[in-house]
């Protein structure tokens, strides 16, 4: 690894994101179809990464298992590179979304 590497591992922050995006509360309400889809390419696109990576799901707690389940419907089975998945709890106010970003290594 080299020291340009770790410097920008310890940045916090979206700008090492492989993917974002915003979850509009309509779609999500309505359990659309076509969101569901997003979400499940969006936990096949961070099995598909080199690297393990972590998926932040920003939503309410009672949304979560929703944006979870189809997430993980789109992780192969056989998946040796199986993404994290970490649930952050949504303010009031607060924008749904998902972000795969590479996992950082404790060392």
């Amino acid at each position: 690894m080299h020291p340009a590497d770790s410097a920008q591992a310890d940045k916090p922050g979206v700008s090492g994101a492989i993917l974002r995006f915003d979850i509009p509360a309509d779609a999500l309400g309505a359990h659309d179809p076509q969101l569901s889809a997003v979400l499940a390419k969006a936990g096949a696109l961070a099995a598909a990464q080199k690297r393990p990576t972590v998926i932040r799901v920003t939503a309410l707690g009672q949304d979560l298992r929703y944006i979870n389940e189809s997430i993980w419907k789109g992780v192969p089975v056989h998946s040796s590179n199986k993404p994290v998945l970490e649930n952050l709890t949504a303010g009031a106010n607060q924008t749904y979304s998902v972000s795969i970003e590479p996992l950082q290594s404790g060392g």
